[in-house]
């Protein structure tokens, strides 16, 4: 446990105020989440069967415009809807939807429009999607430039993905699976580059971390985005870098990752990448740490490694990098509780000087090949500083993270989630039920 309090108790792994109160604890309970309800057009699925059919929320995106406004993506039986919301979280018109768009892989929202990522028909030897990258102007589709295909041999059943723009370009990072040519079969990301107009760019890579369904990207200004991956050849949280990536990509933390396994999927268990004003970076993931780790002797080629897990449940890990492309240190751990699993793992900038890093946690977890199910007891909220020393307490809150957070300009913090009760005591079988609303939370600064 990072920090420390005057007075406390310490309650499946995290620490609550009891009476007497410090200023710390006083802060914790400025952490007040409003809510505003929009009604939906369509039926939102909001739940998602993850590895080993664990229940994994759907993954909503909200993004903020230039001018304030907000765009919330989520899906629907007819496509992704996007839904323009005002600067306080009301509905200011009807859903844009996008025909034929199977998941929601990022958003940015514009004065006049949006951009997504996300997954379109396409023809391929699985009989699999494209991943695409679509923008609409003023209400109506401006491109819709595919970002897999024939030519690249590639595929995109799944995105787990993150989009980017730094006013210039867009940067789409995403999950792809081989279909011909050296990667035939197997799994891989992409980082793709695309302008303004639509028109595929050069950087990025074609292929690069293996099984990889923790990502995170930021735009830069200028250069190469930063990423992060979980990759399961070299077992662990890595800078991705392409298709050097298995081979001398800076190691963030090693974790024992298998095919499509590791931290968990993004939209789920894996949380942002965040930048300072002095250039460090943050992120969080949910980590179940290594005991051991080494190379493994029954890999040929040199470069896989086994990494036996520290606990069988995952505990909340926050790590930094000097720049974009040095790790700074072991990554600082926000819980200690081994019978307490922790899903859903977010981090957003609090302020200059302050990370808010969110988590659900689960009570009486029970745990096998790798996922847990355990009883949902509440959403955590922590403010820490740069250094990974927390400033208050956990605020337990109703409100859930279940998308991706946007920042306003004065600082508050914004999501979209469905507004159900969460339940993590079964695995997900058969359709995912639905919900006609979505509350948009507001973290005010």
């Amino acid at each position: 446990m990072v920090g420390s309090l005057a007075a406390g108790v310490l309650l499946t792994g995290a620490w609550y105020a009891t009476a007497t109160a410090t200023p710390a604890a006083k802060a914790a309970d400025d952490l007040a989440v409003t809510n505003t309800t929009v009604n939906l057009a369509a039926k939102f699925p909001y739940l998602s069967a993850g590895y080993n059919n664990t229940r994994e929320w759907t993954r909503t995106a909200t993004a903020v415009a230039p001018n304030g406004t907000l765009r919330v993506a989520w899906p629907a039986s007819d496509g992704i809807h996007v839904t323009p919301l005002t600067k306080a979280g009301k509905r200011s018109g009807s859903d844009t939807v996008v025909k034929g768009a199977k998941e929601v892989g990022g958003l940015v929202a514009h004065n006049d429009g949006f951009a997504l990522v996300t997954r379109v028909a396409d023809s391929n030897k699985w009989k699999e999607t494209a991943a695409a990258l679509v923008r609409y102007k003023n209400g109506k589709q401006a491109f819709r430039t595919k970002l897999t295909g024939t030519a690249s041999n590639d595929t995109a059943p799944l995105l787990d993905g993150q989009l980017a723009w730094n006013g210039k370009k867009y940067g789409a990072y995403f999950v792809v699976h081989g279909a011909g040519g050296f990667a035939d079969g197997h799994f891989g990301d992409k980082l793709a580059y695309v302008s303004a107009k639509g028109a595929k760019l050069n950087g990025g890579w074609g292929w690069g971390c293996s099984h990889n369904e923790g990502i995170a990207l930021h735009a830069e200004p200028t250069g190469a985005f930063t990423s992060l991956c979980f990759d399961d050849w070299r077992s662990g949280l890595f800078v991705s870098t392409g298709i050097g990536a298995p081979d001398n990509a800076p190691v963030v933390q090693r974790e024992q990752c298998w095919a499509g396994y590791c931290g968990g999927t993004f939209p789920g268990r894996t949380g942002d990448l965040v930048k300072s004003s002095t250039g460090r970076y943050a992120t969080a993931f949910a980590s179940r740490g290594a005991a051991s780790a080494a190379k493994n002797p029954d890999d040929a080629s040199g470069r896989g490694w086994t990494v036996k897990p520290k606990t069988k449940t995952h505990q909340v890990a926050v790590a930094f990098l000097k720049n974009r492309n040095s790790p700074a240190g072991k990554p600082t751990y926000l819980t200690n509780a081994p019978g307490t699993e922790h899903v859903n793992v977010r981090i957003a900038p609090y302020g200059k000087d302050r990370l808010l890093v969110s988590w659900e946690s689960l009570k009486n977890a029970k745990c096998a090949n790798g996922t847990c199910t355990g009883t949902f007891t509440g959403t955590h909220l922590r403010l820490i500083d740069w250094n990974g020393k927390f400033k208050t307490p956990d605020k337990v809150v109703k409100a859930r993270i279940t998308g991706d957070i946007a920042t306003l300009a004065d600082g508050s913090l914004t999501w979209a989630y469905a507004p159900v009760t969460p339940s993590y005591s079964t695995a997900l079988t058969g359709a995912s039920p639905t919900t006609k609303t979505l509350r948009i939370a507001r973290l005010e600064r």
